[in-house]
């Protein structure tokens, strides 16, 4: 295991610029206000802020702009925001107004080039692929679009090591098959990928306690990515890093 700091990363999905959350990617409940719930996890010792448009159509997209920028003057822990990022204008946008890092899914799949090139314009450090894994009938993982609804066919494997190849900063590997159940991450998958390549994976999909989130550490994670347990004060950060602290795991305090 490496000895850089593990990372924990609140997400917060935004709607119609209110931050919402959901099960399994329906039944969506209001947690907020997007600065106010952000500037709560920077106080609270979140290490980096995932911010994910999750109706982002052009006529939303200009809503997530405007809101990390409001949240960038406010908030000063790395913020990557994903959702509808098509073209490099897209990108350039969202770093202009404060974004740190995007995160890339299906415009990825459909262009894989759009990595090569967000990569070489920006930098690898700001190009985050998010790649959505389900297990399929033969026990192999296949990646998924659409909010999880349609299985493109590639093996999770394959891609993992192409967008590795291809440039990314960092692989964000969600377990659709975990997602929301809290139940515990995929830690299967998530080793599979922590040591296929070499950038850093976070594992998102399934936390539901302080010992998953320990788990995906011991898997090879780099960052584990959470929503449902932060928003609802399920669980603290601090506690959480001492937590992690108290079991060997090194964490920023």
């Amino acid at each position: 295991m490496s000895n850089f700091a593990k990372r924990i990363i609140p997400c917060l999905d935004v709607k119609d610029g209110r931050v919402v959350k959901g099960v399994n990617f329906v039944g969506l409940r209001d947690a907020g206000n997007p600065v106010e719930v952000a500037k709560r996890y920077n106080d609270e010792g979140a290490d980096e802020l995932t911010f994910l448009d999750i109706t982002a159509s052009h006529e939303n997209r200009d809503t997530i702009v405007d809101i990390v920028k409001d949240v960038a003057k406010e908030v000063f822990i790395p913020l990557t925001v994903g959702g509808g990022i098509r073209k490099l204008d897209d990108i350039y946008k969202l770093l202009n107004v404060g974004c740190d890092k995007v995160s890339v899914n299906s415009s990825a799949v459909v262009n894989p080039n759009f990595i090569d090139e967000g990569a070489k314009r920006f930098g690898s450090q700001c190009i985050v692929v998010a790649i959505d894994v389900k297990k399929v009938e033969d026990g192999s993982y296949h990646v998924f679009v659409k909010g999880g609804r349609e299985d493109t066919g590639l093996d999770a494997l394959q891609w993992a090591k192409e967008v590795y190849d291809r440039g990314a900063g960092e692989i964000l590997l969600t377990s659709m098959d975990t997602d929301g159940a809290k139940t515990g991450f995929e830690l299967n998958i998530t080793e599979k990928i922590s040591s296929l390549v070499d950038i850093p994976v976070i594992a998102s999909g399934g936390a539901g306690t302080m010992e998953h989130i320990k788990q995906a550490f011991e898997h090879g994670a780099s960052a584990a990515l959470a929503a449902s347990i932060f928003h609802f004060k399920e669980i603290d950060i601090m506690d959480l890093k001492n937590y992690l602290k108290d079991n060997n795991i090194p964490v920023r305090i």
